[in-house]
């Protein structure tokens, strides 16, 4: 089995805290999830996260004119550039200190970075290129330091120009200024309003400013004679200045704006309320277009893009992620990521959807390929402990704290089944035979397992034996033996369909927390308090080996830690233990940052993944800094602003040492994995953590990974290659370089005659990379027939070969059954629509019918000059099909 498993994607949360930013064409939203970055693709419908990681949650997000260049500030003014078409990171740099507002001028050249009181503008750096360019030693370079602002700049925004930029400040006022020394230009501060200005922006001639305040007044600025200048005074800079020309106000009188953008080309200004209300209004008329009630708490960031028709909007008390369509009024993306810690997690049996369930008793289904949550479930009223796939058909269990098991139908998306016991208990465990027709479930209250018929809901039976809360139940995969796990230090084996139900105690050390069943079904694994990883055999009920994993599972201080990450080992343990598919290895995580993936037979640590290494979370430090220990305990630990960055947001002070109510005392959440789950087809696996569902993947396939390169295999001397009609080979080098688009030129490039012939040549190493490339391209462009004959022809012609290796060809070979019944259905669907308008058009009379049929044949020649266009290669996936009625 390989092990070179890579962080894939993070699913469960989709907006932390920060801003929201559309890409230039206005097509993909950029949110903050912590220390990372998910871009939401709303015309393909699919999400992905980007591979870096900030060691602290990000504060601000920028993105260049251009759309290439992503800047990301943590809330340390820790900065990092990114190449977001490559994904990959070109520098970090530190910008030493909190960073409040960032911005990039419409030229590209500049950005300005808000720092506290004072505003930094610093040169873009160049951005390097893979084939003509290098990385630059210091690319970073300050252009110079505004300072004027007495309180936090919380807003910056530029001119259409790029010569001047607007702040707005918590000092009540905002101020212009020039990017470099203009002539007979003096700096300028508007000041007027009663609270702190929230946002400023230039209208799109630029002879207007507005500014929007957080007790809701809006002003409207111009360019108008000073107040004490002469009647008949001349219009001239001298007796010019900006002075309020209109006041407007929202009338919220028991909420304040939290948030507000505007969009100069439609004269829309878009402002977000702490009571979940945004608003819609024309400017300069301030005219209400809508208002529509999105959240019960604060809206904490909007953005609009570039056409003015989308809205996103981010709320991070509930982590939800909305986009509206204000002229349909419609969402175009609605997500919203668990409220609390996820407890349980598991694959579905075709391996492309995650379930995740947590302490807010939702249960939420995730679409592997897209990253989206298809639905979620809220029947349960406790907090979901466990959830298990029947191993045939659509059908997911779930056990709660609330005294209920619940079946779930996936394919209408309802609650077709409850399951309760004769006493209230809370369920803590659940397994569910192979067959899907008995289901049981351990809890915390009666040490009994209880096992009811899924056809009837009835309960058949309870079996006594266990002394202690049943935590961890499984099947067998044969269905013959039900393994259970204790607090009582025993698992016990069960032969429930035998005639006399018998249990086969295993004696063990500590508490069990979990078990695992081998696919074979003849071999346990079991994890227990004290750190302990066991393997038994089933059939002759005795210990096969074990691993000591205290040291592995250790790492990571907490912040109230009297002890050492070193010493602290003997407190750790693993809290879910899972097989792989092919029950080579076996992968755990507990409470702790790391997870472990062994060997089974050599019990053999082969790989530590770290979770996570944001600061921001207790236990992902391995040494604390004395420095930042007080008289009154840790620093971190010490709430020094209250829960929000100003007192003024919550209306009340905290109280030092407050446990509980207005002054509540701060707490930090603790890094920890408390499940983990193989994907059926070993490809992939996900860990439910602190900061969301994690999948890591053998796929990754979306970063520059150069493959067997040399000096003389570069873009050019590929187009060279290409161009001598030298097709194999110049397929063969765009894959290693492993350029996308590369590729695509010289696959598009390649005639339908040289198609056979190409992949018949075609080395062995790079069969995979090309079939998953074809299916790609079967999903994205519109040439049908040409994505069929390349697939026709790999199939024919190393369908052997793939049969043979199909271990490490199951992920293309799923991709391709999917693009090729996706291109069946919509070609069958086409094919219905032909016979009606047929049908119609032969039922017309003979007049009607001939100009149809004039009609016709101007389509055809139409179509056939398209067609021709076509077939030169000339057309690229940017195209759209032009359709004929």
């Amino acid at each position: 089995m390989k092990t070179d498993f890579q962080f894939s994607n993070l699913l469960g949360t989709v907006y932390n805290r920060g801003n929201l930013l559309f890409t230039p064409d206005g097509t993909c939203l950029l949110s903050p999830v912590g220390n990372r970055v998910s871009i939401f693709d709303l015309v393909n419908s699919k999400s992905y996260t980007l591979p870096f990681a900030h060691r602290r949650n990000i504060a601000r997000l920028a993105l260049n004119p251009r759309g290439n260049l992503l800047l990301s500030v943590d809330e340390d003014g820790r900065a990092i550039l990114t190449n977001v078409p490559r994904r990959i990171v070109l520098y970090h740099f530190s910008l030493r200190g909190e960073v409040n507002a960032l911005a990039f001028a419409p030229s590209g050249r500049h950005f300005a970075v808000g720092i506290g009181r004072q505003i930094e503008v610093w040169h873009t750096p160049s951005t390097p290129d893979v084939t003509d360019g290098d990385l630059e030693f210091a690319p970073f370079v300050r252009h110079r330091i505004y300072l004027g602002h007495f309180d936090t700049v919380q807003s910056i925004e530029w001119s259409s120009d790029s010569r001047f930029f607007l702040s707005a400040s918590k000092d009540m006022t905002t101020r212009i200024w020039s990017l470099d020394q203009e002539e007979g230009f003096a700096q300028t501060t508007m000041s007027g309003h009663r609270q702190a200005v929230v946002g400023a922006w230039f209208s799109k001639d630029q002879e207007t400013i507005y500014t929007v305040s957080k007790d809701g007044a809006l002003f409207v600025w111009k360019y108008m004679l000073r107040y004490d200048a002469p009647e008949d005074a001349e219009e001239n800079d001298e007796n010019m200045q900006w002075g309020i020309a209109e006041r407007q106000f929202f009338m919220q009188n028991n909420a304040h704006v939290t948030c507000a953008n505007f969009h100069p080309e439609s004269n829309l200004l878009v402002t977000g309320f702490s009571h979940g209300i945004f608003f819609i209004h024309e400017l300069p008329d301030f005219s209400q277009i809508q208002n529509l009630s999105i959240s019960q708490n604060d809206i904490d960031n909007v953005a609009i893009n570039k056409t003015g028709e989308w809205l996103a909007f981010g709320a991070s008390k509930l982590g939800q992620l909305l986009v509206w369509e204000w002229q349909s009024e419609s969402y175009v993306l609605k997500q919203q990521g668990h409220f609390d810690a996820m407890n349980t997690i598991a694959y579905s049996p075709e391996g492309q959807r995650i379930i995740t369930a947590a302490d807010d008793g939702k249960i939420k289904v995730w679409d592997v390929n897209s990253g989206f949550c298809v639905v979620t479930f809220t029947e349960h009223l406790g907090a979901v402990t466990a959830c298990e796939f029947a191993k045939r058909g659509n059908v997911l269990f779930t056990s709660s704290l609330d005294g209920s098991i619940r079946a779930w139908d996936l394919i209408r998306y309802r609650n077709f089944r409850t399951f309760t016991a004769p006493s209230r208990i809370q369920f803590t465990s659940l397994a569910v035979d192979p067959s899907g027709e008995v289901v049981c479930a351990g809890s915390l209250d009666s040490f009994d397992i209880h096992i009811w018929s899924v056809q009837t809901g009835q309960l058949l039976d309870r079996l006594a034996g266990h002394e202690g809360p049943v935590m961890s139940l499984a099947f067998t995969p044969d269905g013959s033996t039900l393994v259970s796990g204790s607090w009582d230090r025993t698992v016990r084996l069960w032969s429930i369909f035998a005639r006399t139900q018998t249990s086969e105690p295993l004696q063990l050390m500590a508490d069990v927390l979990c078990v695992a069943v081998r696919p074979d079904s003849k071999q346990i694994a079991v994890t227990t308090m004290d750190g302990q990883l066991t393997f038994w055999s089933v059939s002759e009920a005795t210990q096969q080996s074990g691993v000591d994993a205290r040291r592995d599972v250790s790492g990571g201080r907490k912040m109230t830690d009297r002890r050492t990450a070193a010493n602290v080992a003997g407190t750790k343990s693993f809290d879910m233990v899972r097989y792989s598919a092919d029950g080579t290895c076996i992968l755990a995580g507990g409470k702790s940052k790391y997870i472990c993936l062994y060997d089974v037979q050599s019990g053999v640590l082969i790989k530590k993944f770290t979770v996570s290494v944001n600061l921001a979370l207790d236990g992902t430090q391995e040494f604390l800094n004395s420095k930042l220990l007080t008289d009154a305990g840790p620093r971190g630990m010490i709430d020094e602003q209250g829960e929000e960055s100003d007192p003024e947001d919550r209306g009340d002070h905290t109280l030092p040492g407050a446990q509980r109510g207005a002054g509540a005392r701060k707490t930090r959440p603790a890094v920890r994995v408390p499940a983990v789950a193989f994907s059926p087809t070993g490809r992939a696996f996900c860990a439910a953590s602190t900061e969301g569902l994690l999948i890591y993947s053998l796929d990754t396939t979306f970063q520059f990974d150069p493959f067997d390169l040399d000096i003389t295999v570069t873009p050019a001397t590929t187009l060279s290659t290409l161009a001598q009609k030298e097709y194999l080979k110049a397929l063969v080098m765009a894959f290693r370089l492993n350029e996308r688009n590369l590729v695509r030129r010289v696959y598009e490039a390649t005639p339908v005659s040289d198609i056979a012939l190409v992949v018949k040549g075609m080395p062995a190493v790079y069969l995979g990379r090309l079939l998953r490339f074809v299916a790609l391209q079967a999903d994205e462009s519109p040439h049908l027939e040409f994505n069929l004959i390349w697939i026709e022809a790999l199939l024919s012609k190393h369908g052997r070969w793939m049969k043979d290796n199909r271990g490490g060809m199951e992920a293309e070979l799923r991709s391709v059954e999917k693009a090729v019944r996706r291109i069946q259905a919509e070609l069958a669907r086409l094919a219905d629509e032909n016979i009606y308008r047929i049908e119609y058009l032969l039922a017309q009379p003979v007049e009607q019918k001939d100009k149809a049929l004039q009609l016709d044949f101007g389509q055809k020649e139409v179509t056939n000059g398209v067609d021709e266009v076509m077939a030169d290669g000339e057309d690229d996936d940017e195209g759209e099909w032009v359709g004929f009625d």
